[in-house]
């Protein structure tokens, strides 16, 4: 499936009247490596754009798994709008639905030298400030950037917390809560799209203590 999904990635884009290319993000290892019976969405960076952002979504399918293919170089800020669009248009829909298909971010998977996926199907995006923090279990992650990362909770931690420390950072966490803590993200809105995947596939080892509400700033 997956030569045959670039080339029609590769046809794609050939044939669109600007050529236009979509750089990928790449990740050291992905969550998934092979998806089956997809639609495919196409994200695009586009300087002739008000926002920047060309969506292309001609080909979804409602009943399949979507594979939003997002230019690497677009910020959360441009993004995620289109992302949520994509996801109300799958919810909402009424009719030919199914239960079963996911949603993925495709990347390019550098351990396998070929596509990757990252699943967002329950992912919820917020463009507003989380409340007060009124949960002792909870743990809120504000990131700037993957070198400028913060925790915040109702007790005091000390984490330094870098884009190759993911590991050690979570089990100071596990220490400190236990095994039932929730980390919430705080993104910044001027986020890369291929940092905040790095972000994502870094933590996937750890998706059970990350809540499914993502907020950006």
């Amino acid at each position: 499936m997956k030569n045959y999904y670039l080339i029609l990635l590769s046809v794609f884009i050939l044939s669109c009247n600007n050529e236009r290319v979509l750089l990928l993000p790449e990740v050291e290892q992905a969550e998934v490596s092979e998806v089956l019976d997809v639609s495919p969405a196409y994200i695009f960076y586009d300087e002739t754009q008000p926002d920047s952002v060309l969506l292309n979504r001609k080909n979804l399918i409602s009943t399949t798994n979507w594979l939003v293919n997002i230019d690497k170089r677009l910020t959360l800020k441009q993004a995620i709008p289109h992302i949520k669009f994509l996801q109300d248009k799958k919810r909402d829909a009424k009719m030919h639905k199914n239960e079963n298909a996911k949603n993925y971010f495709t990347c390019n998977d550098k351990s396998i030298g070929d596509l990757g996926f990252i699943e967002f199907t329950d992912i919820n995006y917020f463009f507003e400030e989380i409340g007060a923090l009124d949960n002792n279990n909870l743990c809120l992650m504000n990131v700037n950037n993957l070198n400028d990362v913060s925790f915040s909770s109702s007790v005091d931690l000390n984490i330094k917390f870098t884009e190759n420390n993911f590991s050690s950072a979570i089990s100071i966490l596990e220490k400190e809560f236990g095994k039932s803590f929730t980390i919430v993200m705080i993104l910044n809105e001027t986020m890369s799209f291929q940092d905040y995947i790095t972000l994502k596939s870094k933590l996937v080892s750890f998706q059970n203590s990350i809540s499914d509400n993502e907020f950006i700033f």
